[in-house]
């Protein structure tokens, strides 16, 4: 009355791949441009946050030992990392999760 743990469990799909709620790039950006920042702001702590190509920001802290980052504390420097790539969390993850069903 076992179950056979060697019998493969065949799951269907919720959505065709042709619909458009199973569309993996809905925001239609190129994927093939790298992200860049694209400028900078500061929150209401005074961390510095880079704005990036793709929509998203990201927290830019220098907090040694464990974020060494003390180029966001000079402004010259932080001007010359506008449109300088920059790899995105947030969209990073979104394309894991979005090839999770392939």
């Amino acid at each position: 009355m076992g179950r056979d743990l060697l019998h493969k469990n065949e799951e269907r799909t919720s959505l065709n791949k042709d619909l458009p709620e199973s569309e993996h790039n809905p925001d239609r950006r190129d994927r093939s441009e790298p992200i860049t920042i694209s400028g900078f702001h500061q929150d209401e702590d005074a961390h510095w946050v880079a704005e990036l190509s793709c929509g998203h920001t990201q927290h830019l802290r220098h907090l040694p030992p464990w974020q060494s980052r003390a180029w966001v504390l000079d402004p010259a420097q932080r001007i010359e990392k506008i449109g300088q790539p920059f790899a995105c969390g947030w969209c990073a993850q979104a394309s894991v999760s979005a090839n999770l069903g392939d």
